[in-house]
């Protein structure tokens, strides 16, 4: 059955002629004449039986269909371009694409990944975050890493450490003390994570209190938003100290209460099974546990 898909010229010309409202403009960008442009955007307007675009002797403006037609065009002509880059990069190239949870990727991994590049330097590794579970099948990633637990289907799964999140703030909601307790943070600001809405519900438990907002406080996606709102003295944050080692060193935040929150879940390496004979990937994961595991003696 054949899709119903213009051809790719025409959504070209309307794409760069909804960018400027202008066919003249279109066309010089695109090295047609200003009667192909109009022509390739006539004809999409039949295939799609909406006007795109209202005439005036002024010039052209978008109707709202055709304001609305054009975002999505864009986007999908963007994707398509980085996919054929992408492919055109990798001839003759032996790549990992490698899904990474975003303050994992950016504070732990990258800064050792140099390391792997000397070792390796026939193999490139590219990231891309991904902060939730997917599945292998729908994507092109080779492997993942994520936090949770070993129990994701068709994939060979390899523990690399911990989180061990700890309260940290600004130092200017200590004041003068070295540290609060667990009673005077519950009565500071509680910054919380999306993806653990009960840590500091776990957390207070673990120190036998039950505080009633413990929930409660602007949400965060990222670890790293959270640092950055817990350094502009917005609250207190449980974050794992491997992850903000830099802002530790440098006093913008400061552990505000030494006991820690232990978890049964960790960042694993998870590797699809179609992939698990992969010379590059046996190469990256020995490197990988490797360096988690240095890290864990420190």
């Amino acid at each position: 059955m054949r899709r119903k898909i213009p051809s790719t010229t025409a959504l070209i010309s309307f794409e760069a002629a909804a960018r400027h409202e202008s066919f003249t403009k279109a066309a010089h960008e695109l090295s047609l004449t200003q009667g192909a442009i109009c022509r390739q955007i006539a004809s999409l307007e039949e295939f799609l039986s909406v006007e795109l675009f209202r005439r005036s002797k002024r010039g052209v403006k978008l109707t709202e269909a055709g304001l609305s037609y054009s975002r999505r065009v864009a986007t999908q002509l963007d994707a398509v371009e980085r996919d054929t880059l992408s492919v055109m990069g990798q001839q003759g190239a032996n790549t990992i694409e490698l899904a990474v949870v975003p303050t994992f990727g950016t504070q732990w991994l990258l800064p050792r990944l140099k390391d792997f590049q000397q070792q390796h330097p026939d193999v490139t590794v590219n990231l891309t975050n991904r902060t939730r579970p997917f599945l292998f099948a729908d994507t092109d990633f080779d492997a993942a890493i994520y936090f949770g637990d070993a129990d994701w289907s068709g994939t060979s799964s390899h523990r690399l450490m911990g989180e061990n999140p700890l309260p940290v703030c600004s130092p200017s909601l200590l004041g003068d003390r070295q540290s609060l307790s667990a009673r005077a943070l519950a009565e500071l600001p509680l910054l919380q994570q999306t993806t653990r809405p009960y840590a500091w519900r776990q957390w207070f438990n673990a120190q036998d209190m039950s505080v009633p907002r413990d929930m409660t406080g602007p949400r965060y996606e990222l670890f790293s938003m959270l640092a950055q709102a817990a350094i502009h003295e917005m609250g207190v944050a449980l974050i794992p100290p491997f992850l903000i080692q830099r802002e530790l060193a440098e006093k913008r935040l400061v552990i505000a209460n030494p006991h820690t929150l232990p978890s049964n879940k960790a960042y694993y390496l998870m590797i699809p099974e179609r992939k698990i004979e992969s010379a590059s990937l046996h190469a990256f994961r020995d490197w990988l546990i490797k360096q988690a595991a240095a890290y864990s003696l420190i």
